[in-house]
């Protein structure tokens, strides 16, 4: 892999630090690019930079997954965004550093990596201190890399022996928003703009680590890449081609020394912790994929190492075919409906599929491919209310489509990839404000799969947020007699049916649902909702005690039962119970409205302003809070402070449910 007779870049030494770096949705051809990168170009100098790695799976979590494990997806277990965990007991590589003495800490960007899922495991601290996302405008859950960075960096700063360090940052992902000065220079790509962010970010991280008193073993790479229009593929998710598979991989050593060495050898991401492994003297298991990358690792020959990949997300929320595959060599196979096979030294861009050609070598990697021995996902297990909710403020909308004993090319994503086009259009229109647009879009995505529940789901979504209750029941309705039910799909019905008054339809519609016992969280706080709403408070209160016997920190069983004590004028129930709902959740705005409202009754209006205005900072379409805080400043004589909350709010709050609070608010204003 590397020639001989030069000095390790990378020494091995037991007493050096580790550090793990992970760009969000970076694309291999981001780094020394289209985007300038100087601190990773730096890096990479003084390094080993290998030009033809890959991940395994094209979303966050599962690709993380195969970063710290060293396996691929249905070894680990994360197969999609939604349901899936880390088997119990699985080696990570912070677990097998911290059993060495390593002080061990993790730092993420985003929210599919939150403690929530599983990956937490072997870490002294588990930073994912950051906003809770709007399910309402889909926006993101997240926080700058320069502060995922400052985090990091303290914490190194504090450490008197060996640490290990994983620091992630999420802001490449969709929505591409840089700061200045990057959104100026990037104004035409603004992708490539956050990638230059990040590479900005990252420079305080690299320059404590290179002055610390023992050296440090970095490595860096993407989870996976960005479609940006290549095959059709707005974002990732749905393909396994080059522009979301292909990453960037850089493995150096802080200080640096020496110059550096380009290799285009076949590496991927499961080799990441044997190589990490063997930088500080520690033996990996023997059972796993993957090897060092250190020059004087074992050699094996490039038409040897096979790469396993997968993309389950679309089968398993959409009903579309599953995606596996494999690359071997410069080969590359995708089984599929449509199967196809490139040849990626000649057509790295995968434009001429070889399937049909080359019948010898598709033969050959359908063998690879089954010599892996992958299971199709399991049956995933529900998400709590606000993880769910968190999911769907990514656009990670989840389904539970049903798997098919046979896919046809019907199935096959090549063809519906119009559709994921259409449902990523949406969210931006959305997000823009161009809300009949979005409407538009889901509508189309209906009418050309009607089985498809995203697309009822979605569309009902908006239509709720925007206030129009009786299209998004008509939406979900209209779904359920198109044969596109799922749990969750008939969750949302009945929550809708109960806000919009109608609760003994919801009942009717839940009560099924949750006669189980292993009920849905999600569907029983549903119901719990629907018998507070027709006035069954004790079955109500009893259906949410369910729900905390099953997650005994389920945030929103915790706000209901808050809420259900304040409605009847319990202060100190409803007080307790929302306090306990904030413990749970940090990042959920509706138990500090309550105790805004706890705190006006009971005397102590600077506390409720307090709690108000903290409930709007973390859900900013928190109308509710939003009214109280902004009326009540006002009704204190504190007009100047009340008027952008009150404007806000008339200009904001969907006139289908506040109309009559939009006609207080503009004669407020209007004095």
């Amino acid at each position: 892999m590397f020639g001989a007779g030069r000095a390790p870049l990378v020494e091995r030494r037991a007493d050096q630090n580790v550090l793990l770096v992970t760009i969000d949705t970076l694309r291999a051809d981001a780094v020394s690019g289209r985007a300038k990168t100087p601190n990773l170009d730096a890096l990479a100098a003084h390094g080993l930079r290998f030009t033809f790695a890959h991940a395994h799976a094209v979303l966050t979590r599962p690709s993380h997954a195969s970063i710290l494990t060293g396996l691929y997806p249905y070894e680990h277990g994360v197969r999609d965004h939604s349901g899936y965990r880390i088997r119990p007991g699985t080696t990570t590589l912070a677990t097998l550093l911290k059993a060495q003495g390593f002080a061990t800490a993790a730092f993420v960007g985003g929210a599919p990596l939150t403690r929530a899922f599983g990956l937490d495991t072997g870490f002294d601290e588990y930073d994912d201190r950051f906003a809770r996302g709007n399910a309402a405008d889909f926006s993101l859950a997240e926080r700058p890399a320069g502060a995922v960075v400052a985090s990091a960096t303290q914490w190194i700063a504090a450490q008197k022996g060996r640490w290990f360090a994983w620091v992630h940052v999420f802001d490449p992902h969709a929505p591409y928003r840089p700061p200045a000065p990057f959104d100026k220079e990037y104004a035409a790509q603004p992708y490539y703009g956050e990638v230059a962010y990040v590479d900005s970010a990252l420079q305080p991280l690299f320059d404590l680590a290179g002055r610390d008193i023992r050296p440090t073993v970095v490595v860096v790479t993407g989870d996976h890449g960005e479609g940006l229009g290549e095959h059709g593929e707005l974002t990732h998710g749905t393909f396994a081609y080059e522009p979301t598979l292909h990453v960037p991989l850089i493995v150096a050593q802080l200080p640096s020394r020496g110059a550096g060495v380009v290799s285009d050898a076949p590496v991927r991401h499961v080799d990441i912790l044997p190589t990490l492994l063997d930088a500080v003297g520690v033996a990996a298991p023997g059972s796993l994929h993957g090897r060092s990358l250190l020059p004087g690792a074992a050699a094996v020959a490039d038409a040897d190492i096979t790469s396993y990949f997968e993309a389950m997300s679309d089968m398993l929320n959409r009903g579309w075919a599953p995606l596996s595959g494999v690359v071997a060599g410069r080969e590359k196979y995708i089984d599929l409906p449509q199967p196809e096979l490139y040849e990626l030294s000649s057509d790295p861009a995968e434009t001429s599929n070889l399937v049909e050609r080359r019948t010898d070598r598709r033969r050959a990697l359908e063998i690879r491919l089954q010599d892996f021995h992958a299971a199709p996902p399991g049956e995933r297990a529900a998400e709590a209310p606000e993880v769910a909710a968190t999911l769907r403020s990514l656009g990670y909308t989840s389904g539970s489509a049903p798997a098919k004993a046979r896919y046809t090319e019907e199935d096959d994503p090549k063809r519906l990839v119009q559709l994921d086009q259409w449902i990523q259009q949406g969210v931006d229109a959305w997000q823009q404000n161009r809300r009949d647009e979005a409407l538009a879009l889901y509508r189309r995505v209906i009418a050309a799969r009607p089985s498809m529940t995203l697309g009822y789901k979605n569309l009902a979504l908006l239509q709720w947020q925007q206030g129009d209750a009786r299209a998004a029941i008509a939406t979900l309705e209209q779904g359920l007699q198109a044969g596109a039910a799922d749990p969750a799909m008939t969750t949302q019905l009945g929550t809708y049916l109960a806000e919009a008054g109608t609760a003994a339809d919801a009942i009717a519609l839940l009560e099924p649902l949750t006669s189980g016992t292993t009920a849905d969280p999600d569907a029983l706080n549903a119901l719990g909702i629907a018998y507070a709403r027709s006035g069954r408070r004790d079955a109500a209160a009893a259906v949410f005690q369910r729900v905390l016997a099953i997650a005994p920190s389920n945030a929103q069983a915790l706000e209901n039962l808050g809420t259900l004590a304040l409605e009847h004028d319990d202060l100190a129930a409803a007080e307790r119970m929302l306090r306990q709902a904030i413990a749970a959740d940090p990042r959920s705005a509706r138990p500090h409205n309550g105790l805004g409202v706890i705190a006006m009754k009971t005397g102590r209006p600077d506390d409720a302003f307090a709690e108000w205005k903290q409930a709007v900072a973390l859900a900013p379409s928190d109308y509710d809070a939003l009214f109280n805080l902004a009326m009540e400043l006002d009704a204190a004589g504190r007009r100047a402070e009340a008027r952008p909350y009150l404007e806000r709010f008339a200009a904001e709050a969907p006139p289908a449910q506040y109309a009559v609070d939009i006609a207080r608010v503009r004669k407020a204003l209007a004095r």
